[in-house]
């Protein structure tokens, strides 16, 4: 089935006359009746009764009308569709952010894109850094932002953005709250809550607390379920300074900020870039990330303070 056939049978269903239809299709009428015809062999009926003057839609003709139309109609959407991505007038771009790695880190370079390509449309999807290395391979998403993350495939690109502490974050009312910043001595006497697949309070005790490890609390391996342990009294998290947080939560940062992380940019090798995804893999790379994020209205998150750019 050619979609000039269904155009000509279409032409002549809403003329009901094959000179008209001809004419709207800009064919000679030979050619639009040779067009119907090969379509109803390979529908297998006669869509069309011509009698002299009468022209009418067959009873097969009026079943698969509906349907024709919305065949043309869905072909020719796709066909701009694609002039639009190739104008750049639609340029989608799929991120994927780690659960630690806040949204607001990717705004700015967001809004510094749409202003050269003013048809971009972002999503932006969460997941563990493993699941969004396979969402790159499946070409679910078209480049991430994750934490420190191992065994990255050979065809993932990987590059290095910044730095970024861990600080300790605790209700307002904890012991500790009122300190301007916290000691690796400090972490010993009080209980830490553990995200579940996350190394940082290994690395603290293997580094820190050789002998005595800390004392671990509860755990879980979501950061919203801990932070709301923390906001209850129930303990402290040691977490990346830029990831998303209740407001009623508070931030002090370990003195000699003894442990930190890279946030590092991901994508896929060998791949054709989009114009949206060339542009903000560009911008995110030559980012200044040493500047001071600025605060956002982001509802059950304050947004940190500044992003320590890698030497």
């Amino acid at each position: 089935m050619e979609l000039h056939q269904v155009r000509y049978f279409l032409a002549v269903a809403s003329t009901l006359n094959f000179t008209r239809a001809a004419e709207q299709c800009n064919v000679t009428q030979p050619a639009l009746t040779k067009g119907v015809q090969k379509l109803e062999q390979e529908l297998g009926g006669q869509l069309i009764y011509r009698e002299r003057q009468l022209t009418q839609l067959t009873d097969l003709g009026k079943e698969v009308l509906p349907m024709l139309e919305r065949t043309l109609a869905s072909a020719e959407a796709v066909r701009r569709r694609a002039q639009e991505f190739q104008r750049k007038d639609v340029a989608p771009l799929k991120i994927g952010l780690a659960p630690s790695i806040s949204a607001s880190l990717v705004l700015d370079p967001i809004a510094e894109i749409a202003k050269f390509l003013p048809g971009l449309h972002v999503e932006l999807r969460e997941g563990a850094a493993k699941k969004l290395v396979d969402l790159l391979l499946e070409g679910e998403i078209n480049a991430a932002m994750v934490g420190d993350v191992h065994d990255v495939p050979a065809r993932i690109d990987d590059w290095s953005l910044f730095e970024e502490r861990y600080v300790a974050v605790l209700a307002p009312t904890h012991q500790l709250a009122n300190r301007p910043s916290i000691g690796i001595d400090d972490l010993r006497e009080t209980v830490l809550l553990e995200r579940a697949g996350c190394d940082v309070a290994p690395k603290i005790q293997q580094s820190f607390f050789p002998e005595k490890p800390p004392q671990l609390g509860h755990c879980s391996g979501h950061d919203l379920h801990l932070q709301h342990m923390a906001a209850a009294g129930f303990g402290v998290i040691l977490a990346p300074e830029h990831m998303p947080r209740l407001p009623t939560l508070k931030t002090i940062p370990l003195e000699g900020d003894p442990v930190s992380r890279e946030v590092r940019l991901l994508a896929v090798q060998g791949r054709r870039y989009s114009p949206a995804l060339d542009a903000f893999v560009k911008v995110a790379r030559l980012r200044d990330w040493s500047v001071e994020v600025p605060d956002r209205d982001v509802p059950h998150a304050a947004v940190p303070e500044v992003a320590r750019a890698p030497a």
